[in-house]
């Protein structure tokens, strides 16, 4: 039999979602009665096919026991860590960049303690944790010694963890053991775990949640005519297998974040495949992390009505990404993008 992949499908939002799963109409995404579904999509590298969740009966034996275990993921809640709600959707991640060449704010917070104040301004406006990166890993990037990079986060990491949600962006696992002891609460590596093989034994030794993303190739190389044969289930067959190794390895906590990495590795059409049907990787079980804050894919859509920070874009994207179950959003306008989320969350009240 072909391998298929599930997602869910159909979404239904706010008071009638919670009707409609207590009256078993529905199942609860996540575990989240105001957002549910009704059918899936099936989907295998040779075809897709949408089907009811009442008519899995017309499914093969051996597939409607696959789809009835994916649902049961599906429905299931997910444990709350590192100051992220799971059951309020969505969290937000802000972005600290403290370098002088990020892609979009290179060079803004780098400087005195422009960063902390910054920091604190994310979070008093809403974001749930602040990722602090020293290390750009923007498209044609190249890789800086670790004593730059922790030198450029040292003062301000240190000061911020004593007041609020921190998670270290790096590739390092020198300084993610660093970043631990002054108290972040997530790892976060662009990399997938690919880059320091120390990084793993830092991961088991302390326990501490991660992001895994993906990314193909290094930052420096990655845009280079990206390839895949199904970029869909090519990201998701590279989470499965990287969850089953680190399962080996002795890592055995759910504190996982999945990242698919929009821009990392990818074209136009692979990132719009990407967020379109970012829902698949609800399956693997763990809570999905897109950061789509003024990528390139906006200004590729919108062409002459491009701007600088392109928030339009990014308010967009965030409220679909939102609207498939996405749990956690990296975002650099964090008080626009919550401004947004709340003005569209009171209009589809129902």
């Amino acid at each position: 039999m072909s391998r298929y992949y599930t997602r869910a499908c159909n979404f239904y939002y706010g008071s009638k979602s919670k009707i409609y799963v207590k009256q078993k109409k529905t199942l609860p995404l996540n575990g989240i009665n105001t957002i549910s579904f009704d059918h899936i999509e099936l989907f295998s590298r040779k075809s897709k096919k949408k089907i009811s969740i009442k008519r899995l009966d017309r499914l093969p034996k051996l597939l409607k026991k696959q789809v009835k275990q994916d649902l049961k993921t599906l429905s299931s809640k997910k444990k709350n860590f590192a100051n992220l709600n799971f059951l309020k959707l969505p969290n937000i991640m802000g972005i600290l960049n403290l370098t002088p060449d990020s892609f979009s704010d290179g060079g803004k917070f780098n400087k005195k303690d422009k960063g902390i104040k910054k920091a604190i301004q994310m979070f008093k406006s809403g974001a749930n944790i602040i990722d602090v990166g020293g290390e750009s890993t923007r498209p044609g990037s190249k890789t800086i010694n670790s004593k730059i990079e922790w030198k450029r986060i040292d003062k301000t990491l240190k000061s911020i963890c004593k007041k609020i949600p921190v998670s270290l962006d790096t590739r390092k696992s020198e300084l993610m053991e660093k970043g631990i002891k002054y108290g972040i609460k997530i790892i976060n590596d662009v990399s997938g775990l690919n880059y320091d093989f120390r990084s793993k034994n830092i991961l088991k030794k302390y326990k501490i949640p991660f992001v895994i993303q993906h990314s193909l190739g290094t930052p420096e190389t990655m845009q280079n005519n990206p390839f895949y044969k199904n970029e869909l289930l090519d990201i998701y067959d590279f989470f499965d297998k990287k969850i089953k190794f680190l399962r080996s390895i002795g890592i055995k906590h759910n504190k996982i974040i999945i990242d698919p990495g929009i821009g990392f590795g990818k074209n136009l059409k692979h990132n719009m495949n990407l967020i379109k049907y970012v829902s698949i990787f609800h399956t693997l079980g763990f809570p999905v992390l897109i950061g789509n804050s003024r990528k390139k894919f906006i200004k590729e859509l919108s062409g002459k009505n491009d701007t600088k920070n392109r928030i339009g874009g990014t308010v967009a994207s965030s409220l679909y990404l939102m609207m498939q179950g996405v749990q956690i959003l990296r975002i650099h306008d964090v008080n626009e993008i919550k401004q947004g989320l709340k003005v569209f969350k009171e209009l589809i009240k129902n």
